[in-house]
């Protein structure tokens, strides 16, 4: 009941955030904000609390080797934007499946200094290559005016798709589990929705602002991976939150400069 608490209360704050965030500073402040790990953080804490410090180290390995599918989902809706919305979306979605597939099928775990050190060292190599490839799009000085549904419809899709993926995710081990609790779901509406009221630049931009914050996502899951076990559960989860709080600030100079 905690962790559907969670989502139900979470995943709207965050979703009306970006959404804000995007409105008021551009859609790649939107994304830096949505990559953060605000609900994979606290679902992470329960599976530890539920599975043990063993099973939530495995989670956050592959929540690291996560990242490349989630990059590859990036890549693939941006590269296939100019066909509409649904299309990008499916495009995206398969390139997720298709790295996620390969991952799991890699003999990853969490020890010390292997395989955690090479698969950390891998996602931000990842992510520093999808930077680099991405298009740069510019902010539109006069975005579109958004109807009044838009945000709420926004919150409501992305709470209910939350809970159906990760109720089935806890079913299917840690590795897995941990895989796709980085399908990027918060992107995926976000990109929709400022695809359909703004056109193909949109979902450019906020991808851009996606990649950039995931370093910030590396950091959290790195420490955790490295401290369950070894210190305190709540002493590993501080220390990650602030890892990742430092990485993302300084990211966000990253975001200016990209």
């Amino acid at each position: 009941m905690l962790v559907l608490a969670l989502k139900l209360t979470l995943t709207p704050v965050l979703i009306a955030t970006a959404t804000l965030a995007g409105r008021r500073w551009g859609g790649a402040v939107s994304g830096w904000i949505a990559a953060l790990p605000l609900t994979s953080g606290p679902v992470a804490a329960f599976l530890v609390a539920d599975h043990g410090a063993r099973f939530g180290a495995h989670s956050a390995t592959g929540s690291i080797s996560g990242v490349a599918a989630e990059a590859a989902f990036c890549l693939g809706y941006v590269w296939s934007r100019r066909r509409g919305w649904p299309l990008a979306l499916l495009a995206a979605t398969a390139g997720f499946a298709a790295v996620a597939a390969v991952v799991e099928a890699l003999p990853l775990s969490s020890r010390l200094p292997s395989p955690l050190l090479p698969v950390a060292a891998g996602a931000v190599a990842v992510l520093t290559a999808t930077l680099a490839v991405l298009p740069r799009e510019a902010e539109i000085a006069q975005p579109v005016a958004p109807p009044r549904w838009d945000l709420p419809l926004r919150a409501i899709v992305a709470t209910a798709l939350v809970v159906l993926l990760t109720e089935i995710a806890t079913r299917l081990g840690a590795r897995l589990t941990g895989l796709l609790a980085v399908f990027p779901l918060y992107v995926a509406v976000l990109a929709a929705f400022a695809h359909r009221a703004e056109g193909p630049a949109a979902p450019a931009r906020l991808i851009r602002g996606v990649v950039v914050g995931l370093f910030s996502f590396v950091a959290f899951f790195f420490l955790l991976a490295a401290l369950l076990g070894r210190i305190a559960a709540p002493a590993a989860f501080a220390l990650a939150a602030v890892a990742a709080c430092a990485c993302h600030v300084a990211s966000l100079r990253l975001l200016r400069l990209v």
